[in-house]
């Protein structure tokens, strides 16, 4: 927080708009709209919201099949059941950890009857954009972007938030820049504008008393939300470069360690530096398992684990989590389809460009499943200090011993 969050919620105070309209939130579709580049902004109250307004307005029905990010959080493929479609989850790829377009591709080769793919860039790195949307053009199927986490982040000097049909953003606490909650639905496209706009307010017809024809929710950001956002905004690029800069330095600390930070296009892509995450090369892991809630590990002189390099942060009071768990291995989810270049005897979907190249060293397995088994959230915060960074290298750095 910087101060004009407050400035601004007490706008809202003052004036007594406190509700659903303001001029906390006009400012902010407005200031949006400029940064972005997109034609239209909605403030919501969430981004989840933004996307199930995205998933409504690519027609999603019941029954219908929907190619989904496999490596994300729950909010980007929710909303699709929301609206009675079925998730079928595309496997990602090691270069981004997001969307494989190759598997994307095959995925329409099995299911040709997708028109809609929602696609999230994880961690604010950007997926390759390019390739992903070339598949879907020739298939002609309608983009759904989750840029919750990569608010200001570019691939070849372009926003995310301007390559689907329509898009989210979240700023909700932990996001780069936050309203405590709140998000945004991006899109070029007036009409669709217009009706999130409606269905938010709970599709109020445009007469003098409450009637209604469609189906509406209540999913309109508040202006003293909108306040915080306000005043958050001016300082995204700072945050940006706050982010960067403890990406470097973990990177740096680790450079003699069996690591690799998570990665993004360096040709094409600038991402937003959101959270720092390590993968433990696959030769430096201890034995682990894991169950639906539990986790277990054998130490080993040498090697690590995220559990055990996760143990040591909390002992520390530091926070770190796991990797996003994929979705295809999501109790509420795992009988869905999965398309991956994985060999798998799972009675789903599967496919194997070349199994050779799923995962180093060539042994087979789905690439979400392995960056979540191998990866570890480090903490990011832009308020922890050098001093408590470097603790945090060494106490990882103790792990390998």
């Amino acid at each position: 927080m910087h101060g004009e969050e407050l400035k601004y919620m007490q706008e809202a105070y003052e004036t007594n708009w406190m509700s659903t309209v303001g001029e906390n939130i006009n400012a902010v579709e407005q200031l949006l709209c400029e940064k972005i580049g997109c034609k239209y902004a909605v403030a919501l109250a969430s981004g989840t919201a933004a996307l199930h307004m995205a998933v409504k307005l690519a027609g999603v029905q019941n029954g219908d099949k929907v190619f989904c990010s496999d490596m994300t959080f729950a909010a980007t493929v929710n909303p699709v059941v929301y609206e009675g479609g079925v998730p079928v989850f595309i496997d990602a790829e090691y270069a981004t950890w997001n969307i494989d377009p190759a598997v994307l591709s095959k995925a329409f080769e099995l299911y040709p009857e997708v028109k809609v793919v929602v696609l999230a860039h994880l961690y604010g790195s950007p997926g390759k954009m390019d390739e992903l949307k070339a598949v879907c053009d020739k298939h002609g199927a309608v983009i759904i972007e989750d840029a919750a986490e990569s608010l200001g982040a570019t691939y070849k000097g372009v926003q995310t938030g301007n390559f689907g049909n329509y898009n989210a953003i979240s700023f909700n606490g932990n996001k780069i820049i936050t309203g405590s909650s709140g998000g945004m639905f991006l899109t070029d496209d007036a009409a669709a504008a217009d009706k999130v706009r409606k269905w938010s307010t709970q599709a109020r017809e445009n007469v003098p008393w409450y009637q209604h024809e469609e189906l509406g929710y209540n999913y309109r950001m508040s202006n003293v939300i909108a306040g915080v956002v306000r005043g958050q905004l001016p300082y995204l690029e700072e945050h940006i470069s706050q982010k960067k800069a403890i990406y470097m330095r973990y990177k740096k600390g680790f450079k003699n360690l069996p690591v690799k930070m998570n990665p993004f296009d360096v040709v094409n892509s600038q991402p937003n530096y959101w959270l720092s995450c390590l993968l433990i090369d696959s030769e430096a892991m201890c034995k682990q398992v894991c169950s639906e809630k539990e986790t277990f590990y054998l130490s080993e002189k040498g090697k690590t684990c995220p559990t055990e390099i996760l143990e040591a942060l909390a002992a520390m009071n530091a926070e770190g989590r796991p990797i996003w768990k994929p979705m295809h291995m999501q109790p509420l989810y795992r009988m869905n389809a999965f398309v991956t270049r994985a060999v798998s005897d799972r009675a789903k979907a599967t496919y194997c460009i070349n199994s050779a190249e799923a995962v180093p060293n060539g042994n087979p397995a789905d690439v979400a499943m392995d960056i979540f088994e191998r990866g570890v959230c480090l903490p990011s915060d832009i308020k922890m200090t050098t001093q408590e960074q470097d603790r945090i290298i060494e106490i990882i750095k103790s792990c390998f011993e």
